[in-house]
């Protein structure tokens, strides 16, 4: 049985071993395809990041396809049912890595962008292409690098869709359409190294930053809003002491991470915890990295058409949610962009054994059409 347009992709991109930051000529295979269709290309290069900027037209609006080649390493190999880049078919799943995180969704991308353009070849506006190679990496020389390189040139995306794995039990139950901004404090409390047996000649700084961190693990940073849920604050990592049970550290380090949302900026929080650490007299250095900026498409062309295509294909309205990690569409979004996060079920991303329902990539092709057809048909 000769395997559909979109499932033949689908297994021709996942046999390649992209794993961060490397394409393993993924792009490249899109590219053949986009040429054919009339789409200006321009890979762009930078360090060891591999994008790709592809746009047929240049009139408004202008629609995006986002998404990455670069998957996660596969890990143990001998816990896969299967080699995780030979993609095989078990019980009407692709099975394989990227084949959810989204190399299934490039796939159905690159067949909805053919069939909407045989049917609607002088369509409205224009569509394109922002793939990297380094979205599951540092996200250093990927989409942001891009964006910035559009916006100099003041080439602005008006609407995207994101190929991330947004969906729960079924293709597009769930569509992202935001996510909470993320910012990471590293900080260092300093005491005073010493012998356990006398305290005081030492200054432990565990035992004064813990009443801190307690205040801030319970603080109630704000109440979220209709789309956000209320910020969190997690400690992920905790380090101190020399490893003997006879030394007092002389210093302890905490790194904790906020998920927040559109009711707080960053700086908001920066400037509340400092005054907690502050406030408990604590000598400490505290350095941060924002992750990404919230955001938010709660309304539009792009929500009304996702919305509605999905609705007609699942008969089913899809559920708008803004939760789970972070995104490239964060860039994206930074231009003033209308951005939505539409993909197969995460279930079994950065698994072993990770695959997707062939059922769903095919059903996700025909939104992604149905998508461009309301928009630009």
């Amino acid at each position: 049985m000769t395997d559909s347009p979109v499932l033949a992709l689908a297994k021709d991109l996942i046999s390649r071993k992209s794993i961060t930051p490397e394409d393993a000529d993924c792009q490249k295979v899109m590219i053949e395809r986009l040429n054919a269709l009339g789409f200006k290309i321009e890979v762009m290069v930078f360090e060891d990041t591999t994008n790709l900027w592809a746009r047929k037209g240049s009139e408004a609006p202008l629609f995006t396809f986002a998404g990455h080649t670069d998957v996660v390493p596969a890990g143990n190999e001998e816990m896969w049912h299967t080699s995780p880049f030979e993609p095989t078919i078990i019980d009407g799943h692709l099975h394989g890595r990227g084949a959810a995180d989204m190399k299934g969704s490039l796939a159905c991308m690159i067949i909805a962008v053919e069939r909407f353009l045989e049917k609607n070849p002088d369509h409205k506006g224009s569509i394109s292409f922002l793939i990297t190679s380094d979205e599951e990496g540092p996200f250093i020389n990927g989409t942001t690098r891009v964006v910035d390189t559009l916006r100099e040139r003041n080439e602005i995306i008006d609407m995207c869709i994101v190929g991330e794995p947004s969906s729960t039990n079924h293709v597009g139950d769930v569509v992202k359409n935001g996510r909470r901004g993320s910012l990471t404090g590293d900080l260092v409390v300093k005491g005073v190294q010493g012998h356990v047996a006398y305290p005081h000649l030492a200054r432990n700084p565990i035992h004064e930053a813990l009443r801190a961190i307690a205040e801030l693990t319970e603080t109630k940073w704000d109440n979220g809003n209709d789309f956000f849920p209320p910020t969190s604050f997690q400690i992920p990592n905790v380090q101190a002491g020399t490893g003997a049970p006879n030394v007092v550290p002389g210093e302890f380090y905490v790194q904790f991470n906020f998920r927040f949302s559109t009711e707080l900026t960053a700086d908001e929080i920066k400037s509340r915890v400092h005054s907690t650490l502050d406030a408990h007299g604590l000598d400490y250095e505290l350095s941060w990295v924002l992750n990404g900026l919230p955001f938010l498409t709660d309304k539009g062309p792009l929500l009304d058409a996702v919305v509605d295509s999905v609705t007609q294909i699942n008969h089913q309205t899809p559920e708008l949610l803004t939760t789970g990690g972070t995104s490239d569409g964060r860039f994206i979004a930074q231009m003033g962009s209308q951005v939505i996060e539409l993909g197969p079920v995460n279930a079994t991303i950065h698994k072993v054994n990770e695959c997707v329902s062939i059922t769903d990539l095919e059903k996700l092709t025909d939104m992604y059409e149905k998508i461009m057809e309301n928009l630009l048909a």
